[in-house]
């Protein structure tokens, strides 16, 4: 959590909000806060497609991040170039695993491919035969071991390959289920507070009974180090979106761990055919494209990130809460999407506006933004995939509806 004193700390060294209302910012477009070139073929425009700010977050629906300039130069350079696609795992995985501490590691085509995938190695390992015949698990182990607050829909993933789930919530109950049919423990992060059973008593058990542990750390970056802490704890297999804090391209992610696990893994996956993972194609681009991001990402200076976040986050407050009733609060969720959060709540009774429409109202604005719920009368809004100066046009664009909905 952000604590009240060091966020008012930061409000003082802030322009008055005077400065924000009259401060002349465009709002042409949801681009205007950028200087960009546009291309001779604005397909965007062409297909009459919205284009918004992002103040609510790396969610797939609304395309999670933005890939900077050094991944998508890769993207670019090495789409003139033909490549075989295993050489280019092959050399991609060595960089990202020696990043990551990871034995091996390969590019998948998203996080829940990874898991797919990381699954699937564990049940077949190297047999052909058992690659070809997934997900009929006939001659294979078939259970996974998952905590009973784990289980939510995220498990589908590692049920695609044929497997059943098998609940747990003590220590005492993993030793009485695992059996000669249990080919894995899943372990998923966001949910961990939840669980009984914590990261490294998990890695523990699965060691005590000789069982693969894997964890879906999807969206749990930043901070950085959670890229290399699971691994170092001793996770199997560790799971990762590349599309969301990365900035890697969306549709592809990382699966890292053990390097038999991996290489069993990338023999249900693609270039290979008649597998269950043909259809989770990664092309030389992404694979390139998500080396680079990461690399970029682990070398950035994340401290001057934080400070920059919690600079925008006052910003923003600064603005709104001069609207009567209004307030603020910041908060940082502690696992999954780890950045401060804006709570801005306002009284119904002086601001006649209820969350639904404050949303919509942004959202149909020039330009569109896109902020979460905060309740019924208060949204909550994030700054991390915000470009330059869009909090700005945010915190303006929000103020304007607050007092436009006053009694």
């Amino acid at each position: 959590m952000i604590s009240r004193r060091k966020l008012l700390k930061r409000l003082g060294a802030l322009p008055l909000v005077g400065g924000v209302i009259g401060s002349g910012i465009p709002l042409s477009g949801s681009m205007a806060a950028n200087s960009e070139i546009s291309p001779k073929r604005d397909i965007v425009q062409e297909l009459g497609l919205r284009s918004f700010i992002n103040a609510a977050g790396t969610y797939t629906a609304m395309t999670a991040s933005l890939m900077p300039k050094e991944v998508m130069d890769t993207i670019n350079f090495s789409s003139r170039h033909y490549i075989m696609l295993d050489e280019v795992q092959d050399k991609v995985g060595e960089k990202i695993a020696a990043l990551c501490h990871a034995e091996a590691a390969t590019v998948t085509a998203g996080c829940w491919s990874a898991m797919v995938l990381g699954t699937a190695g564990v049940l077949t390992g190297k047999d052909q035969q058992k690659i070809r015949q997934l997900p009929n698990l006939e001659g294979m182990k078939s259970e996974v071991i998952v905590q009973k607050s784990h289980n939510v829909g995220y498990v589908h993933a590692i049920t695609n390959t044929g497997v059943s789930v098998v609940e747990v919530e003590t220590a005492a109950d993993v030793d009485r289920a695992v059996n000669g049919k249990t080919a894995m423990m899943w372990f998923l992060n966001y949910t961990a507070p939840d669980g009984k059973i914590k990261h490294e008593e998990w890695v523990a058990l699965g060691k005590k009974h000789g069982i693969p542990t894997m964890i879906d750390m999807a969206a749990d970056v930043p901070p950085v180090e959670n890229l290399w802490k699971y691994n170092d704890m001793g996770f199997d297999l560790v799971c990762v979106s590349g599309g969301k804090a990365i900035k890697g391209p969306q549709s592809a992610g990382i699966l890292m761990g053990r390097k038999d696990l991996i290489e069993a893994a990338r023999l249900s996956a693609p270039p290979r055919g008649g597998t269950i993972g043909r259809g989770m194609k990664v092309n030389k681009e992404e694979i390139l494209g998500m080396y680079v991001a990461l690399d970029e990402y682990i070398k950035k200076d994340h401290d001057k990130e934080w400070q920059e976040w919690e600079d925008k986050v006052a910003y923003v407050a600064s603005v709104v809460e001069k609207i009567d009733s209004v307030t603020t609060e910041v908060s940082v969720p502690e696992i999954a999407n780890h950045t401060p959060y804006l709570k801005i709540g306002w009284d119904p009774e002086k601001i006649q506006l209820t969350r639904a429409q404050m949303q919509e109202k942004l959202r149909q604005g020039n330009p569109s933004i896109e902020v979460i719920s905060g309740g019924d009368h208060a949204i909550s809004m994030t700054v991390f995939m915000l470009r330059p100066k869009e909090e700005k046009i945010v915190a303006k664009r929000i103020a304007e509806e607050l007092n436009i909905a006053k009694v």
